[in-house]
């Protein structure tokens, strides 16, 4: 399981570091099959997967029905724009310009494990989009976190 986030840099290629605490575990150094994709949901941000994770995902998500456009949306947003990934040896990843672009990735941004995936964010955005969300739910949640941990 993946949590915890890091700042990263990208350099003038679109490469980013795959941070170090979780190359083994995603086979940096081996023949480490990843998929890259946007999020669904989010403006400003890339999903991440292992590829045995990310065949669970796609073959949920293209068993939806295809005549439900909220679903042909999901679909092509998560299914149809995902790309094979595969770390160098000296474990960065190349983003390809098309999802860096989309997800208005330029220098900084930050890599965040999300449990089965990793989030990559455009770093101003997901400040902006903490400090939305705090505005929108006020002190509410912080008392709902407070509730599930103790």
């Amino acid at each position: 399981m993946f949590f915890g986030e890091t700042a990263i840099t990208l350099d003038g290629k679109g490469r980013m570091a795959i941070p170090m605490r979780y190359r083994e575990e995603l086979g940096v150094g081996g023949n480490p099959a990843l998929v890259l994709t946007y999020s669904p949901f989010d403006s400003g941000a890339l999903w991440l997967y292992p590829e045995d994770e990310w065949k669970t995902v796609r073959d949920s998500v293209m068993a939806l029905s295809t005549f439900d456009p909220g679903h042909r949306s999901l679909q092509r947003r998560l299914v149809g724009s995902a790309t094979p990934v595969e770390p160098d040896a000296n474990g960065r990843l190349l983003l390809p310009q098309t999802l860096r672009q989309v997800a208005g990735l330029e220098k900084r941004a930050v890599f965040m494990g999300m449990g089965s995936h990793f989030e990559i964010w455009n770093e101003t955005v997901l400040t902006q989009k903490r400090a939305e969300e705090e505005t929108a739910l006020g002190g509410q949640a912080s008392e709902d976190m407070a509730k599930l941990v103790l």
